[in-house]
């Protein structure tokens, strides 16, 4: 399939004083398609030839036809100061749905990502506490990663780094041997997390002590403190995974923070030997010099690790393990600064793959809190949803086949798109009446176009045609969805190099948009001529297809009926 704007550079170029690369950063899409496929705007050049803008553009275009069309354009017309080029609109319906039927689930993917891996560091939550709903942004953003990249032909390494080591462990055997019953293995995760609640709901400081103790016995490797530590980890990892499948998610690696235990002195020890550490009242800490930074504090005075120790001790491993082309963390945005000072001791410590890390930051949903018990579970607001999207479902279809399992991949698929249809840094208040709405900028409403798609075709009851005209597809609304359709690769490269699943969800807002817009305009198997209806056929399945593909690198699924 031709890149026309790649086409267009070269003879642009051609007629001006800038060279190819100068050209291909100047030409846009016009706001309406009216107005063309590509423009060149020529208000810089009005200085440099001591012209007016729109004269340079007639001129330009006047050069460029006299020269010859670039292959595959049918027009090229100078509006004002822009010069505006039409790409021919039968070749683009043939090379475009084409390209999708013959590429099919893997259209828009590429090799571009071969040979290279990316590890992607997601998710995370603290075992002992249920799977809140403010896991959910790092959880759903890193597996749309994780596909985005498979799809481009990286070799995607998922790691679940589980906060299972830390400070909090000391407090909840601590609050266990106070008010817990049972054996430690026999604590359910809603058991762990009120005990945790307890503890910091009135904590008399001789506790505050002894959570410190234990916390200690656990560094040093203490068995009855491990063995209580062990049983609240198999419980937390048993509740996860559930959520992970209602989710689909899934991870390479669930490597947590006590996986570097073994490993810390060694990453201690690096830094020391590097020169960028140094003593202050006992404890060892690197003193970035700089307001921004701060002090980074690498181990305590009575020789305790934090999780900065671990999460170097992390990076060390990763690298030898991976030799990756990129790291991402997928962390919370008020993690910056941790970040940024991991990021910079590596630097000086002279590892030369400290610039492949990347923190690929996000904002919250806000109103979230363990502390207080005002934790929201996310296993609770999935459910809400599909029960909510049962009942909707009980009144727009209520014949509907396996109703059950479309609520849940509708009601699961609305929560995930809601959260990546939207920029990741930005903070966004959970409202259900516009997650769930089937009209909307919303999962459902672009699910709801796959399954009439798929309704479409299963009326036609035969085989996709092998062959069709697709010079039939000329009415603006179809020329849309080809125009559309045709972006789609380009929206998956840029959503893994800005590491942005929301450019995918946008897009697939904007492909339901004009699908719906063509066949509520246009009639497709009664549309008279048997030409006509098979070229609408072949149309419909691209559409059909392309919004799977999309959905599926979401995480959202793609129901044939709903």
């Amino acid at each position: 399939m031709p890149n026309y704007r790649q086409i267009l550079v070269p003879a642009i170029a051609r007629h001006l004083p800038l060279d190819e690369a100068q050209v291909a950063e100047l030409i846009e899409t016009p706001p309406n398609p009216e107005m063309g496929d590509l423009a060149f705007p020529c208000f810089r050049l009005s200085k440099q030839l001591d012209k007016s803008s729109p004269a340079i553009a007639k001129e330009l275009a006047e050069g460029i036809r006299e020269e010859g069309l670039p292959e595959g354009f049918s027009s090229v017309e100078a509006v004002g100061p822009f010069v505006n080029f039409t790409v021919d609109v039968v070749q683009r319906a043939a090379e475009v749905v084409d390209a999708v039927r013959e590429q099919s689930d893997d259209y828009g993917g590429g090799t571009e990502g071969e040979g290279k891996t990316v590890v992607i560091d997601y998710s995370s939550p603290n075992i002992a506490k249920p799977f809140g709903i403010g896991h959910l942004r790092s959880t759903v953003i890193g597996g749309a990663l994780y596909r985005i990249h498979e799809f481009l032909g990286w070799n995607a390494v998922g790691i679940n780094h589980l906060g299972d080591w830390g400070t909090q462990f000391g407090k909840l055997i601590t609050a266990f041997r106070k008010w817990g019953e049972g054996a430690p293995e026999d604590q359910s995760i809603d058991d762990l997390y009120k005990l945790y609640v307890k503890f910091h709901t009135d904590t008399p400081a001789e506790l505050e002590e002894e959570a410190r103790r234990w916390h200690k016995r656990m560094e040093e490797g203490d068995e009855e403190a491990l063995k209580l530590w062990r049983g609240f980890r198999q419980a937390s990892l048993e509740e996860f995974k559930r959520i992970y499948d209602m989710l689909g998610v899934k991870f390479d690696s669930w490597a947590g923070e006590s996986f570097y235990l073994d490993k810390l002195d060694n990453a201690v020890e690096e830094a020391v030997k590097a020169g960028v550490t140094k003593e202050d009242d006992g404890a060892l800490i690197i003193d970035f010099e700089n307001d921004a930074l701060g002090v980074w504090l690498l181990r305590k005075s009575d020789g305790a690790t934090l999780y900065s120790t671990r999460d170097l001790a992390a990076a060390l491993y990763r690298w030898n393990e991976y030799h990756f082309d990129k790291l991402l963390y997928v962390v919370g945005a008020p993690q910056a600064r941790h970040l940024a000072q991991l990021f910079e001791t590596l630097r000086r410590m002279g590892r030369d793959w400290w610039d492949r890390c990347e923190h690929v930051s996000f904002g919250h949903i806000h109103g979230m809190s363990s502390r207080e018990g005002t934790l929201v579970f996310l296993e609770d607001v999935l459910n809400k949803a599909t029960d909510l999207v049962s009942q909707i479902m009980a009144e727009r279809n209520p014949d509907l086949e396996n109703q059950d399992e479309v609520s849940r991949q509708v009601g699961v698929g609305a929560i995930v798109f809601a959260d990546l249809s939207r920029r990741r840094i930005r903070d966004y208040n959970f409202s259900w009446e516009e997650i769930l709405n089937f009209d909307g900028e919303t999962g459902p409403y672009v699910q709801y176009t796959h399954a009439r798609l798929c309704s479409i075709l299963r009326k036609w009851g035969k085989d996709i045609p092998g062959s069709y005209r697709p010079e039939l597809l000329q009415t603006p609304e179809e020329a849309a969805c080809v125009r559309v359709l045709e972006r789609f690769p380009d929206v998956v490269r840029q959503a893994a190099d800005e590491a942005e699943p929301h450019l995918i969800a946008h897009y697939l807002i904007e492909l339901a948009t004009v699908a719906n817009s063509f066949y509520q305009k246009h009639r497709v198997m009664d549309a008279g001529d048997d030409d006509l209806v098979a070229a609408r056929i072949v149309l419909v399945d691209a559409l059909r297809q392309v919004l799977a593909n999309g959905l599926g690198l979401l995480g959202v699924a793609a129901p044939e009926r709903m």
